[in-house]
């Protein structure tokens, strides 16, 4: 998930409350424990004036998705920037290299891991509960990343399963023999049960976070699954991360390689074939609007979501390099954009070109109208997919 800058939570709420209603939170969704929160409940639905503009954006998005899924997926197999796969490139580490040892990816690896734990405990959770905490009760509900199709603690726990698959070098929840828990269980057993039990006790806490989250952020349970990934993201940090330092390079190789061809690859390559489908979802909704159709395509977005989340873990190289993750995973979507294009049609303010600059604003302001967000607002209301 990529926080912008660009509208602050407030606005977005304000925007979407003034003029598109149908993405907005019901009153019965307000955050347990208040009473003043300003929800709307009026909607505009997808109707035969709006149909052609509604489902044409969608394709130009599910397009996109592919598209990035295809490029990421190709710089890890195929080539980046001319030097050969990423994948080659991070399994072969050295001198004037990006990576320079195996220990040195081994490190990337765990940052990857912690950065995830911590982004989903002080950002994805915990932005809306400090919302929530000082009274701003609306703009806590708009803050909760994937609240339109209620997926959010999916979302989140899928993140730490990220963490899992970088760990045990698997993505079935088996510890492969060439892993960092495999060294780890060998060479510090009790930091091995520490970590491995930590990150189950995040997922676990997540998955009991009262659903869906963005009617709940009030609930004690968020506080829970704040703490968790906050313990599992400073073992990771200060424990994990360090005890690599005295593995030998013979050691991280097969363990590196393990995990990009067993974990990293593997997953771009779902990531891929799911947005594939999805694409395909969508041309069939655009080709023949229905409740039907619509379902299918949500179905198809929550299904190609899923490698996504999976992948967080491992947000680095050509994934930020290129803008990929901003591309694919904006949030907030900018309201005052995305109500132009739907009205207007002019899907080439999707697009940007040349180099990624996450400081450019034309790229910025492309990349909040597209992506899985721009999506979920397109197929789903109030957690269900949109009827026609």
């Amino acid at each position: 998930m990529k926080k912008t800058v660009l509208i602050s939570v407030a606005a977005l709420a304000t925007m979407f409350l003034g003029s598109c209603k149908d993405d907005e939170p019901e009153s019965n969704g307000i955050p347990e424990g208040t009473a003043n929160a300003e929800i709307n409940e009026d909607r505009t639905l997808v109707t035969s004036e709006n149909v052609t503009n509604w489902t044409q954006y969608a394709v130009q998005v599910a397009n996109l998705l592919a598209k990035d899924a295809t490029t990421l997926r190709n710089a890890w197999v195929t080539d980046y920037k001319g030097l050969g796969s990423y994948a080659d490139q991070f399994k072969n580490p050295g001198a004037g290299k990006d990576y320079t040892s195996y220990i040195g990816c081994a490190q990337q690896i765990i940052e990857g891991c912690a950065d995830i734990a911590n982004e989903v405990g002080t950002a994805k959770i915990g932005e809306p509960r400090d919302l929530w905490e000082s009274g701003k009760y609306t703009e806590a509900v708009y803050a909760v990343e994937s609240w339109y199709s209620y997926h959010s603690i999916d979302d989140y726990s899928n993140n730490i399963l990220s963490i899992r698959n970088a760990f045990n070098g698997t993505t079935d929840g088996k510890e492969a023999t060439s892993s960092i828990a495999s060294y780890l269980k060998a060479k510090n057993n009790a930091l091995y049960e520490q970590t491995k039990n930590e990150i189950s006790a995040a997922y676990n806490a997540i998955k009991s976070m009262a659903a869906p989250f963005r009617s709940h952020i009030g609930n004690s349970s968020v506080v829970d699954a704040q703490k968790a990934c906050a313990t599992l993201e400073a073992t990771l940090t200060n424990k994990v991360k360090p005890a690599l330092l005295n593995a030998t390079e013979t050691e991280m190789e097969p363990i590196i390689k393990n995990y990009v061809d067993v974990v990293v690859v593997p997953t771009y390559e779902l990531l891929v074939t799911r947005n594939v489908a999805l694409n395909t979802a969508v041309r069939n909704l655009a080709n023949n609007p229905s409740s039907a159709n619509f379902e299918l395509a949500a179905n198809a977005w929550m299904q190609a979501r899923e490698p996504w989340e999976m992948s967080e873990a491992f947000l680095f190289g050509p994934v930020a390099d290129l803008g990929l993750d901003p591309n694919m995973d904006s949030w907030p979507l900018d309201a005052a954009a995305l109500k132009n294009i739907l009205n207007n049609g002019n899907f080439q303010e999707l697009e940007w070109e040349g180099e990624f600059d996450e400081e450019d604003e034309t790229i910025s302001a492309a990349q909040n109208v597209r992506g899985f967000h721009t999506l979920e607002f397109l197929l789903f209301y109030m957690g269900e997919p949109r009827t026609y």
